[in-house]
């Protein structure tokens, strides 16, 4: 159990070193773009998360919702300093329906 676990946290530091290095191409996750996911960390990071800004709800209004909703249970989103309840409740904050089994 320990040892997906820490696969998973590998994966996702190789994920953003790719990113901050600069990669040929831009990364996207559940048809959102780096830019848009950055737009909306500042929502969803403690201890004092901001409101959704209006180019976060933009990018999250054409994400693929149910494909984030995977991430819920995921270790990646706090080894990325994201708040799993917090992003679970981003779509709610921009006017978006969540998928009903999220």
């Amino acid at each position: 159990m320990a040892a997906g676990r820490l696969m998973l946290v590998l994966v996702a530091v190789a994920v953003v070193a790719v990113a901050l290095a600069g990669g040929s191409e831009a990364i996207t996750l559940c048809k959102m773009s780096d830019d848009q996911l950055t737009a909306c960390k500042p929502a969803v990071t403690k201890p004092d998360p901001a409101e959704p800004t209006k180019e976060c709800c933009e990018g999250l209004s054409g994400a693929d919702l149910s494909c984030l909703c995977s991430y819920k249970n995921s270790a990646i989103l706090p080894a990325l300093g994201i708040d799993p309840d917090l992003a679970m409740g981003l779509p709610a904050k921009c006017g978006l329906t969540p998928p009903a089994n999220c």
